[in-house]
C-alpha cells in the first residue's frame, strides 16, 4: 500500500453545507487518508464553496485564487461547483476536480480518480441525495453542538433565490433515520442539537405526503439530549401540532428563526411569497401567546426591486411593534438565476444601505431591553470555549444560536463542552455577562 495524499478541506458557506464538509472528511477518514487541518502541509485543499449570493462567491474566488497561487491540488465541492460546473476547471487549472451539491458521498472515489492525472466533473444535474446516519462524519463544531440535516433543498421558488437550482427539490430523511443520529450524537456527549434544512416546517412532506415536524419533535424528545434547537420554521408551518410539540417536548429549546425578508405584502408578493402576506401580524402574536417562552429572530431583506420608502416605513413599524430577540437585515443581493435579478426599479446601494442601518438602529435598543431582562436571572449556559490567558468562559444560552446570535461570557470554572447555571449580572446589546452560580 501506498502513501495516501493527505487533505485538508476549507469550508465556506452555512450550516447545511458544513454537514457536507463533514461526511466528506468522515468519507475520506475511513477510506485511510490523512486528513490535515493545515492546509499548507496538504497535497489536495477540498474547497467546500458557496454560490448564495455575490459576496459568497467573491469569498470562495479569492480562496481558490489563494490556494491556486500556492500551488495545490485543488478539488472545488458545494454550490459553487454546481452552479458553475466546468466553467471552474476552465478558469482554474489547478483545480484537479468539480463535485456538485449532490454528489460530495463520491469524494473518495474523485481524488483516486485524479490520482492517475484524470480532471473529473462529478456534478448531477438535479441534486437528489441526502446523508443519514450511517454515511460517515467527522464533526468539526465545538464538542458540545451538532447539527443534524433533516432534509435538504427546497420546493418553494422565492424571486431572490438560488437554493433550489443548487441543492434542488426537497427530499427528506425518515424520522427513525433522525433520531438514530440523534442518539448517536448523544452518546458522544453533545448536548445540543440543531435541527437544519430550507424549511424546517416543511419536513416530512415529501416522504410522508404531510408536514411531520410535530411528530419528529416529540420523538427526538424521547433521546437524551438537553437542547434541540429548530433552525428556519416558516411562520405558515407553525401548526396548533408543531407548537404543542415545542412546548410539550422539554428538551425542545422555544426558539424559533422565521426567516420572514419583509412585512410588506406588496414587497411579499414581488419576492413570490404571497402566501406570507396575509400572516405576519397575526402569526406572531399566535406565536408569543402560545409559547410564552418563546425567543423569536428573523431576517429581513431591504431593498428589494420595487421597495418604496413606504414600503419600508411598513417594515420598521412592524419590528418596533413586534419586537423580536434578534433581527438580521440584508441588503437585495441581485442574482442572475433568479427572478428578481430583472425586476424593474433596482434600488441604489446607497439606499440600501441606509434602509439597513436604520433598521438596525431600531433593533437595538430592543435587543438591549431583551437582554437586560435576563439580569439577575441563573439560566442554563453550554460552555463553548476557554480563554487560555484570562481563563474566562464563553458560552451561549438557549436564547443564543452558535454564530448568528450572541454569546455568554462566564466568570468561574465549567467544563467545555457542558451545560451550567449561569447568574446573569450584566447585559449589552449583544452579549450577557456572569457568573456560574454554585449552589
Amino acid at each position: 500500500m501506498g502513501d495516501k495524499p493527505t487533505i485538508a478541506i476549507s469550508h465556506l458557506g452555512c450550516e447545511k453545507n458544513r454537514i457536507d464538509t463533514e461526511h466528506m472528511l468522515g468519507l475520506l477518514v475511513e477510506a485511510g487518508y490523512g486528513v490535515d487541518s493545515n492546509e499548507e502541509l496538504a497535497d489536495y485543499v477540498i474547497v467546500n464553496t458557496c454560490s448564495f449570493i455575490q459576496a459568497a462567491r467573491e469569498e470562495s474566488v479569492r480562496t481558490l485564487v489563494e490556494l491556486a497561487e500556492a500551488n495545490k491540488k485543488i478539488v472545488i465541492t458545494g454550490c459553487m461547483a454546481q452552479h458553475f460546473q466546468s466553467q471552474l476547471l476552465d478558469e482554474i487549472p489547478e483545480a484537479v476536480a468539480v463535485v456538485g451539491t449532490g454528489d460530495y458521498q463520491k469524494i473518495v472515489e474523485v481524488i483516486e480518480r485524479t490520482s492517475s492525472g484524470e480532471r473529473v466533473i462529478e456534478v448531477s444535474p438535479e441534486p437528489t441525495y441526502i446523508a443519514d446516519e450511517t454515511t460517515p462524519r467527522y464533526r468539526t463544531t465545538t464538542e458540545g453542538v451538532a447539527y443534524i440535516r433533516v432534509a435538504e433543498g427546497c420546493d418553494y421558488r422565492c424571486a431572490f433565490c438560488i437554493i433550489p437550482h443548487l441543492r434542488g427539490n426537497q427530499r427528506s430523511r425518515t424520522i427513525e433515520s433522525i433520531v438514530a443520529e440523534a442518539k448517536i450524537l448523544a452518546s458522544q456527549g453533545v448536548k445540543e442539537i440543531i435541527l437544519i434544512s430550507q424549511i424546517t416546517t416543511n419536513y416530512g412532506l415529501d416522504i410522508y405526503g404531510k408536514p411531520k415536524l410535530a411528530e419528529l419533535l416529540r420523538a427526538l424528545g424521547e433521546v437524551d439530549v438537553p437542547w434541540i434547537r429548530i433552525h428556519y420554521a416558516y411562520p405558515t408551518g407553525l401548526t396548533k401540532e408543531v407548537i404543542g410539540a415545542i412546548n410539550e417536548t422539554p428538551n425542545v429549546l422555544p426558539y424559533l428563526d422565521l426567516p420572514l425578508q419583509h412585512s410588506h405584502p406588496e414587497v411579499l408578493r414581488a419576492m413570490n411569497r404571497p402566501w406570507q402576506g396575509r400572516v405576519n401580524d397575526e402569526i406572531i402574536e399566535r406565536i408569543k401567546t402560545e409559547i410564552p417562552a418563546a425567543v423569536l429572530r428573523t431576517t429581513f431583506i431591504v431593498g428589494f426591486p420595487g421597495e418604496t420608502d413606504a414600503h419600508f416605513q411598513h417594515l420598521l413599524e412592524f419590528v418596533e411593534r413586534h419586537e423580536f430577540d434578534h433581527v438580521g437585515v440584508f441588503t437585495f443581493s441581485p442574482e442572475e438565476e433568479t427572478p428578481a435579478y430583472s425586476l424593474p426599479n433596482q434600488i441604489e446601494a446607497s439606499v440600501m444601505e441606509s434602509r439597513r442601518d436604520a433598521l438596525m438602529a431600531l433593533q437595538q435598543p430592543i435587543s438591549l431591553r431583551k437582554n437586560q431582562q435576563e439580569v439577575g436571572r441563573v439560566v442554563d449556559v453550554l460552555i463553548e470555549q476557554e480563554n487560555p490567558t484570562t481563563g474566562e468562559l464563553i458560552g451561549r444560552s438557549g436564547r443564543f444560536a452558535p454564530e448568528v446570535d450572541g454569546l455568554v461570557y462566564v466568570k468561574g470554572s465549567a467544563r467545555l463542552g457542558n451545560i451550567v447555571p449561569v447568574r446573569i449580572e450584566s447585559a449589552d446589546v449583544y452579549d450577557l455577562y456572569g457568573q456560574v452560580a454554585v449552589n
